[in-house]
């Protein structure tokens, strides 16, 4: 009988693990759209040395949102959105990272830096392990351009936060 537990357990787990490509993409347009506002909500707050940044962040997660959306109402791709995949390991962090943080009305270079460094590795992380879970076709070709495109986001915030933080500004 524990066995029998233990196997209803796993098989929660595994049910809970899972979650169609519809569902993986109404979570990804929140994240991006959580992130543009975040984004869009600093502009005003932050430094000029990083102005220019963020605005362009705010810009690039609208895209990305605007890119989900289109596909999710693509009707060539009905069948593949309907597809269970397996969540990867990022699934929670990513998740997590739809609740923005407050950073109060004027926040310091490098806590939006830092903040944002977390949001764009989260991205990276879930778009890599969600473009290896796709099967080939756009949704999988959106996944690995979007992971390509948050790899770059992160270079850049590495970049800028080494030059502000421990080179003593830009």
């Amino acid at each position: 009988m524990a066995s029998d537990k233990h196997s209803e357990s796993h098989g929660h787990e595994l049910l809970r693990s899972k979650e169609s490509l519809r569902e993986v993409l109404q979570v990804a347009i929140q994240f991006e759209q959580t992130a543009f506002n975040f984004y869009n909500d600093l502009i005003p707050k932050v430094s000029k040395n990083i102005r220019y940044l963020v605005e362009e962040l705010a810009e690039e997660e609208k895209e990305h949102a605007r890119l989900f959306t289109e596909l999710m109402e693509n009707p060539a791709i009905e069948k593949q959105l309907s597809e269970e995949i397996t969540l990867p390991p990022s699934n929670g962090k990513f998740s997590d990272a739809i609740h923005s943080k407050d950073l109060g009305e004027s926040p310091d270079d490098q806590s939006i830096l830092q903040y944002a460094l977390s949001r764009e590795n989260a991205a990276m992380e879930q778009y890599t392990a969600l473009a290896d879970e796709v099967s080939d076709g756009p949704m999988k070709d959106l996944f690995v351009f979007l992971s390509q495109q948050e790899t770059e986001h992160k270079n850049e915030l590495e970049k800028l936060y080494y030059e502000i933080v421990h080179s003593g500004g830009v």
